[in-house]
């Protein structure tokens, strides 16, 4: 098992925290990461039944037996837990004394804000990064990684990713979705999802998605909640501040893991990924859940949004760091075309204050500006957050 980025804030976390949580998809690496981190803390998964069930029975006698501290591993199970915990650390005021882990967020941070406010960091972990993928020393090929996605398993066992995704569908996916609503028809919900695939990078359109599925606006509004607080989705805000001109208000939609997107479209080799209508869409999925995961890596919850008007004017993708804004256009062709800045140029005219220069990442080998706009490969650079977050002039916006 490689060492993972977030490594290093979850030490620092635990200097300064009695408890750390962390937060993430099942098969992320949470388990793994804990038990590398603090080997000498003794270990329970709230997923073993017996293990569970002797927790609910006796919630202070599970505990005693952690007297210097413990990982718990999928606590969502018995969020109960989190108050008899309370009581613990704040008798003994000891950093890193419990490491949480969880799957599902609105379980785990309605008991955290009940009962841990203040006395826990959370951390969120995602799949293998780019970078963490590069120390394995294998060159990888983005068109390879849109089907295999990134999910530690896979890589570290060289499993078939078809066989994977269509097993981590079943036991994760539909378990957990079943767990958190009342799914009546498991094949409007299967439908839903291979729908969503198809629409990774688009502006999300709950009517349309209805009427295609078969079910009421309100339904595809709570799948959606329950895949984003299972970590099977995220979303990508507009973005309208201080912008005059009517402006899309709607989220874009991403997988957390843009290998599960390609296997509920049917996409299960490179060349297909590579010649499918949807490539573009799938590259950029890549792309932003990489630069997601360079953040949350770092403990930084990052704000990003996209931007589109009402005529047709857009950007892929906005980063907001240390109170400015990046503009950044994403392109799976292996070739530049400087119609690939026009967007970017466009919203620099805009106005909008503290715009500092910006970037278009794209499928090629060379790296170069054009009219100050950096112009480079995500897959030849050490860490695409970091890159994209180094401080740079600020631009007259």
């Amino acid at each position: 098992m490689i060492s993972r980025d977030i490594s290093a804030e979850l030490v620092r976390s635990a200097a300064e925290y009695p408890v750390v949580t962390i937060l993430g998809p099942r098969q992320s690496g949470k388990t793994t990461l804990t038990r590398m981190t603090f080997p000498d803390k003794p270990y329970f998964s709230l997923e073993d039944p017996d293990l569970r069930m002797a927790a609910e029975a006796d919630p202070r006698g599970f505990l005693d037996q952690m007297e210097g501290g413990g990982i718990l591993d999928e606590v969502q199970r018995l969020p109960a837990l989190l108050s008899y915990l309370q009581g613990i650390v704040d008798k003994s005021n000891k950093r890193g004394q419990f490491i949480l882990t969880g799957s599902h967020q609105p379980q785990l941070h309605e008991a955290i804000s009940q009962s841990l406010a203040g006395r826990t960091a959370i951390l969120t972990l995602w799949p293998f990064s780019l970078h963490e993928l590069s120390r394995y020393g294998s060159t990888q090929e983005p068109f390879n990684l849109i089907v295999s996605g990134s999910f530690p398993r896979l890589h570290e066992e060289g499993l078939e990713p078809r066989r994977f995704f269509n097993g981590y569908l079943q036991t994760y996916v539909e378990r957990d979705v079943r767990a958190l609503i009342q799914l009546r028809d498991l094949s409007q919900f299967q439908r839903f999802l291979t729908l969503l695939a198809g629409r990774v990078g688009q502006v999300v359109n709950l009517a349309s998605l209805s009427n295609d599925v078969g079910v009421s606006a309100t339904t595809i509004r709570n799948w959606l909640s329950v895949l984003k607080a299972s970590y099977v989705l995220f979303e990508l805000p507009p973005f309208f501040e201080n912008v005059r001109k009517r402006v899309i208000k709607s989220p874009k939609i991403y997988f957390t893991d843009v290998g599960l997107a390609a296997f509920l479209l049917g996409i299960h080799t490179a060349e297909q990924a590579s010649h499918d209508p949807l490539r573009g869409n799938l590259y950029e999925n890549l792309i932003v859940a990489d630069i997601v995961k360079g953040a949350l890596n770092k403990g930084i919850r990052p704000e990003i949004y996209f931007f589109r008007d009402s005529h047709g004017n857009e950007v892929d993708l906005l980063i907001r760091e240390s109170g400015v804004l990046k503009p950044v256009e994403i392109k799976s062709a292996g070739t530049f075309s400087v119609d690939f800045i026009k967007g970017l140029e466009r919203f620099q005219a805009l106005g909008i204050k503290r715009v500092t220069a910006s970037a278009v990442l794209y499928n090629g080998q060379q790296q170069f500006n054009v009219r100050g706009v950096r112009i480079f490969n995500p897959f030849l650079v050490e860490e695409i957050w970091e890159t994209l977050t180094a401080p740079l002039e600020l631009g007259e916006g």
